[in-house]
């Protein structure tokens, strides 16, 4: 089972056009570049997406509850991806992708709220400008904030970048 993670149509001046699409294997993790023409078919598979909820770090695994059977399954680390896991927070919720009862993705919540545990003091004027000040958020994840915040204050971050969006309210 594949996924596309780049495609890019391509029209050459001679021949017909095609499709170069980049595929990773969902099971293995591998990647695969292929070619597609306009009348190739391509068989497009069903996923289930189950709601669930983040429990604890159990050591090389993660401990996930469906929240509607509450059945707990254990996801290994390095199939989640080390730069996912410092955003999962006790009881946040997400969707795991099933094919046939097997977890295949996993998507977190678009944004978390973190708090600042360290960054430089501000510096007086510095305030209008629009340059950022590097920061260490409490997940241990490095981000750039703007210079007139300070450690303790809740920042919004967006999961799929590791950016900062705004002050949490």
């Amino acid at each position: 089972m594949w996924a596309g993670t780049k495609a890019s149509h391509v029209k050459p001046g001679k021949g017909g056009a095609f499709a170069n699409v980049e595929a990773k294997n969902l099971e293995t993790g591998n990647k695969l570049n292929e070619r597609f023409r306009s009348e190739d078919k391509v068989e497009r598979v069903t996923l289930e997406q189950k709601d669930f909820s983040y429990l604890f770090d159990n050591g090389d695994s993660l401990v996930f509850m469906d929240d509607a059977t509450y059945e707990q399954i254990e996801l290994q680390k390095d199939w989640v991806g080390d730069e996912r896991i410092p955003y999962l927070q006790e009881g946040m919720k997400v969707v795991i992708e099933m094919h046939e009862d097997r977890p295949i993705g996993l998507e977190l919540p678009e944004q978390v709220t973190l708090e600042v545990a360290e960054t430089e003091p501000t510096v007086k004027g510095q305030t209008a400008s629009s340059s950022y000040k590097p920061a260490i958020a409490n997940n241990g994840v490095r981000i750039m904030i703007p210079p007139y915040m300070s450690a303790g204050e809740r920042i919004i971050v967006d999961t799929t970048t590791g950016e900062y969006v705004r002050r949490a309210d």
